[in-house]
């Protein structure tokens, strides 16, 4: 394809930079570059909504009549102040609706615990202590008050008898994630309201005593309960329990105490592990059962990349025509217009303080002679220059130079692409982390298509480019990015990054993606790109109808929304094309993050993280770590009487702790939690336990 020059006019965008008006879209080369072709991607797809809860929740029968008194069941023996940070999940059987609820809440937050089915299992005493009389769970979760979604009770008398003497003697909590009315085996203050199921959210509202129970929550949240049943219920006059929850004078959440002093907390309604009310109450649950003290922790984290910055790419217009040539770039006064836009969320949203947009950038159309100014006026690329200008605005990160696809490039091509763009940036002034490295469309990690213009084939990371691992790692690279689309990039836990195979020098971190096209700038070309998809003549066919932009924004973001509910650290993927003002302050970028942001702010207080790329990636390592710990080390043990947390441990690694701490030991206070990041090793080390609950 005959090469391209073009001289660009120097030409002040200034309604860009002020608000007055939009900015056009630039195709302009910048005086000196060149572009053979602007980049296409192949097509990476990303969820397309919250995925739906099924089965359908389970009717649980409303029984009366307690199975056993408490108060006369016997202590159990030999027990001591010592309790296992490890919780004891009890459910019916494998399809028990609950049970993957709590284990994908335990399994987010990285708490260690062990699952019995009660219809297969006989609870016996020794079971729940050890030897040394140690408590070896620290909290009892069960899938519903009666263990009954399945028809009868899996338990019996017996063996709740057993279950209730060693939370009594321990002093161990008690949360029933599916409550009805009724007091069957025990009494949980819940008398008869009405029942049914809900397709329709209803807005639960948090009591005094639920605002501080889920403090993480601002007491004004309204927590969307749907596709759920529900026990409307209305709590026993003189009983000593404390409503939680409620929809107008019903009670949908509660805490109680036995007469034998064992405290329990209880939902009225089925919760399912994709549902927004589970991503709001699960982590609150676990914390108040625990004590707050447990493994792992959960914090909130909005990051996002704008790929492919000085670089031009395919342009999509509304009418279905593809513009390759030049294709789009961003004109430099957007690049200042795209810092006001963070600036003002970041006043408008103080829990968004840290959000800060990160650039992986292709410097083979940046202009070293391009001066440091944010003015368009007397430079040969304006980009190059407001990008200089606004450089300490924003995080940027090595995308290579030239954007090759990488999946079978020689060693010596892949210095060049790696050192060359670490070297174009550090001159203009742009500080690039050397660890963290973005290929051009996740290239060079096992995932390539075998044919022209063919649907891309994971072939997992065992198929990465041999050469591209050894010159990043002979480059001090540590980090790759990766996409949450490739089975072969996701991590086996979560939040955490992969040791790669073939490289144990680095590993890989995977991103979000998303489905706002890289080949779209306005919410026009937007829609007709994702219609194009997932309308009812699309490629992807998923949707009755032909969506407008504000209905895609809003799936679009409840898929975003619902990563940072769930405490997912990894950052979501857009690209330079999504960041063009198409209005005065708008762009697709922000139209998308200022919803996310928006709808996490009406529900929590705690702030939205946004570390920079090398911490956020040092950080899934540390969870790498955290789980592997968990699964090979022995149980940390808390001793309740001199708050001593102990860690036994047969490896070197780190452990997350919320609740716990020490000066040597490097913490956070998150809200009302503290989190610490406990390096460990062989022996014995301590932690001072902070119990908040």
């Amino acid at each position: 394809m005959k090469r391209i020059r073009t001289r660009v006019l120097p030409v002040l965008l200034a309604a860009a930079v002020t608000g007055s008006a939009a900015t056009p879209p630039s195709s302009a080369l910048p005086s000196g570059g060149h572009v053979e072709h602007a980049h296409e991607h192949p097509l990476i797809r990303a969820a397309v909504a919250r995925p739906k809860q099924s089965p359908v929740p389970p009717k649980l029968p409303v029984v009366n009549g307690p199975v056993i008194s408490a108060a006369r069941v016997k202590a159990a023996v030999n027990a001591t102040t010592k309790v296992a940070l490890r919780v004891l999940v009890i459910a019916s059987s494998t399809t028990d609706f609950g049970l993957p609820t709590w284990k994908s809440t335990l399994d987010r937050i990285g708490q260690p615990y062990d699952v019995i089915l009660a219809k297969n299992t006989t609870l016996r005493a020794n079971m729940l202590v050890n030897n040394d009389g140690t408590a070896k769970y620290s909290a009892v979760l069960l899938t519903d008050n009666a263990l009954i979604s399945e028809g009868t009770s899996a338990f019996d008398s017996a063996e709740w008898a057993v279950l209730w003497s060693y939370e009594r003697t321990h002093g161990i909590r008690q949360v029933s994630l599916y409550t009805s009315y009724g007091t069957f085996p025990e009494d949980y203050c819940l008398r008869e309201g009405s029942e049914g199921p809900i397709s329709t959210p209803v807005q639960a509202t948090l009591t005094q005593a639920g605002s501080q129970f889920f403090d993480y929550l601002k007491a004004s949240a309204r927590i969307p309960i749907t596709e759920s049943y529900v026990y409307r219920s209305r709590l026993q006059p003189g009983c000593s329990a404390q409503a939680l929850l409620t929809v107008g004078n019903d009670v949908l959440g509660v805490t109680s105490t036995t007469s034998d002093g064992r405290e329990r907390a209880a939902l009225t309604f089925s919760s399912g592990e994709y549902q927004v009310h589970t991503d709001l109450l699960g982590y609150g649950l676990l914390r108040w059962a625990t004590n707050g003290v447990f493994l792992g922790e959960q914090r909130h984290w909005l990051n996002v990349d704008v790929d492919d910055w000085f670089n031009y790419t395919a342009h999509l217009y509304p009418d279905g025509r593809l513009e390759t040539n030049p294709g789009f770039r961003l004109s430099g006064p957007e690049v200042s217009a795209t810092h006001a836009q963070q600036n003002s969320l970041r006043d408008r949203y103080p829990l968004a303080d840290e959000f800060n947009l990160n650039i992986p950038y292709n410097g083979g159309n940046f202009i070293p002679t391009a001066p440091s100014r944010c003015s368009a006026m007397n430079t040969p690329d304006p980009l190059s220059s407001f990008s200089r200008c606004e450089a300490n605005n924003f995080r940027w990160i090595n995308h290579t130079m030239h954007h090759p696809a990488m999946d079978f490039t020689p060693y010596a091509e892949n210095v060049a692409e790696i050192r060359d763009n670490l070297a174009v940036a550090r001159d203009a002034g742009l500080v690039v982390p050397t660890e963290i490295l973005k290929t051009g469309g996740y290239s060079g990690l096992g995932v390539y298509s075998t044919t022209p213009n063919g649907p891309l084939k994971d072939f997992g990371l065992t198929g990465s480019n041999r050469e591209l691992l050894r010159a990043a790692k002979d480059l001090g690279v540590k980090y790759l990015h990766g996409n949450m689309s490739f089975e072969g990039h996701r991590p086996p836990c979560f939040s955490c990054s992969i040791t790669h195979p073939l490289e144990p020098a680095v590993s890989v971190v995977p991103d979000w993606p998303v489905n706002i096209g890289y080949q779209v700038t306005t919410p026009a070309e937007q829609t007709y790109l994702y219609n194009s998809l997932y309308g009812p003549n699309g490629q992807f066919p998923t949707h009755p109808r032909n969506l407008t932009y504000a209905e895609i924004l809003a799936l679009e973001a409840e898929v975003g929304l619902s990563h940072v509910m769930n405490g997912s650290a990894y950052a979501h993927t857009f690209h330079q094309g999504n960041a063009h003002h198409y209005a005065p302050g708008k762009s697709l970028i922000f139209d998308w993050v200022e919803e996310v942001v928006r709808q996490y702010n009406n529900f929590y207080q705690v702030p939205l993280k946004g570390p920079d790329w090398s911490k956020l990636a040092n950080y899934t390592k540390a969870r790498s770590a955290h789980f592997n710990e968990i699964k090979a080390g022995p149980d940390v043990v808390w001793d309740r009487l001199t708050n001593i947390v102990t860690i036994n441990a047969d490896t070197t690694g780190t452990l997350f702790v919320t609740g716990a701490s020490l000066a040597t030991v490097p913490s956070e206070r998150y809200g009302a939690d503290l989190i610490s990041q406990a390096s460990v090793r062989p022996g014995s080390q301590i932690l001072l336990a902070q119990p908040t609950r």
